[in-house]
């Protein structure tokens, strides 16, 4: 962790769908003006360059019992700090429900004496006017859908197999954001989901044939080529998969495949069949409209997908320095092995 990120209005909307009309009483964001040029580069595709963010208080999936939107009032309501709290409990203090469990993950859950460095939102996304109550938005529950039997095979099989050794066995036990390979949460995606946490913010930079989008989290780089694709062999599987873009109009539209099955969404792998479609979009000087789709019939039992606005972030992005100084994994396997020395001895 760097620095405490700037909070970032969400003031957003769309680009795909029929307008919702909203009544005059309610109109606190309008539609998005099907009028709007965007800007475009020297090579003449549309602008997508700058710095972003996608950091919100809408939950990825929408709450059992809730409408797709929000009314204007739960809206004041939800963002609206209470003296030193933000809108988005960080601490039990502020009314984070406490961790349960026997681990120290869990005992400090909420207890964080960094606190002060997170940054969980403070707004509620608002795509096409409406306040939205998910960012998944297909299926029309905004839910994932379910697992398949082979993708619950797989798990019980991971399970089975990790079930051999203690978590704190090796590095390879930990998880990829832990031994920062990658981001966690899939900041980086694909597809691109905000964390919850902090440093939820990108830098897109635009050539004739690549686009390189970074995520801050890890300051993780995807390189995503712009043609007709030439797919890497199916052996072949990076973290962030092999990407293609290509134009739609005023829509990059990003085709990946090929995701490494450990960079898993979710706790849920990626199977060989499995395809992310993103498409990003330019809806005003200040938003962009990601919308993504997950197409893996391997593992879900039906395509799934939703839509996050990028805001335009004014402020710097800074290098994620990881593992520089950083001394915790080491430690924690250390720790373990000592543990594991004072059982022994009082074997003995």
């Amino acid at each position: 962790m760097t620095r405490r990120t700037k909070l970032a209005c969400l003031t957003v909307v769309a680009l795909s769908g029929a307008s919702v009309a909203v009544s005059p009483a309610d109109a606190q964001v309008p539609p998005w003006d099907p009028s709007y040029q965007a800007p475009r580069t020297e090579l003449g595709q549309p602008d997508l360059q700058g710095n972003w963010t996608n950091v919100t208080l809408t939950p990825f999936e929408r709450p059992d019992g809730r409408e797709p939107v929000y009314s204007w009032d739960e809206v004041r309501e939800i963002e609206q700090p209470e003296d030193e709290c933000p809108p988005n409990p960080g601490t039990v203090v502020c009314g984070r429900r406490a961790g349960t469990g026997q681990s120290n993950e869990a005992r400090l859950s909420g207890n964080e004496y960094n606190e002060v460095y997170w940054d969980r939102g403070s707004r509620i996304a608002i795509v096409n006017g409406e306040p939205r109550t998910s960012l998944v938005t297909r299926p029309a529950n905004g839910r994932v859908p379910d697992r398949t039997p082979m993708a619950q095979r797989y798990a019980e099989e991971r399970s089975e197999f990790r079930g051999q050794f203690v978590q704190y066995d090796h590095p390879e036990l930990r998880p990829l954001g832990e031994r920062c390979i990658v981001s966690f949460g899939s900041s980086a995606g694909p597809p691109m989901m905000p964390n919850s946490a902090y440093n939820n913010n990108y830098t897109i930079v635009q050539t004739a044939d690549h686009v390189m989008i970074m995520s801050e989290m890890v300051h993780d780089f995807r390189i995503i080529r712009l043609g007709e694709p030439k797919p890497l062999p199916t052996q072949v599987k990076p973290y962030f998969g092999d990407s293609w873009g290509h134009w739609e109009g005023n829509t990059l539209v990003i085709e990946t495949t090929n995701i490494n099955p450990d960079h898993a969404f979710r706790g849920v792998p990626y199977s060989d069949d499995a395809k992310v479609t993103e498409r990003l979009t330019r809806a005003d000087d200040d938003t962009i409209l990601y919308e993504f789709t997950v197409d893996d019939p391997q593992m879900y039992t039906e395509p799934w997908g939703g839509e996050i606005p990028f805001e335009r972030f004014d402020d710097l992005l800074y290098e994620y320095s990881c593992h520089e100084g950083n001394y915790a994994l080491a430690a924690v396997l250390s720790g373990a092995r000592y543990e594991e020395s004072l059982e022994a001895d009082a074997r003995r």
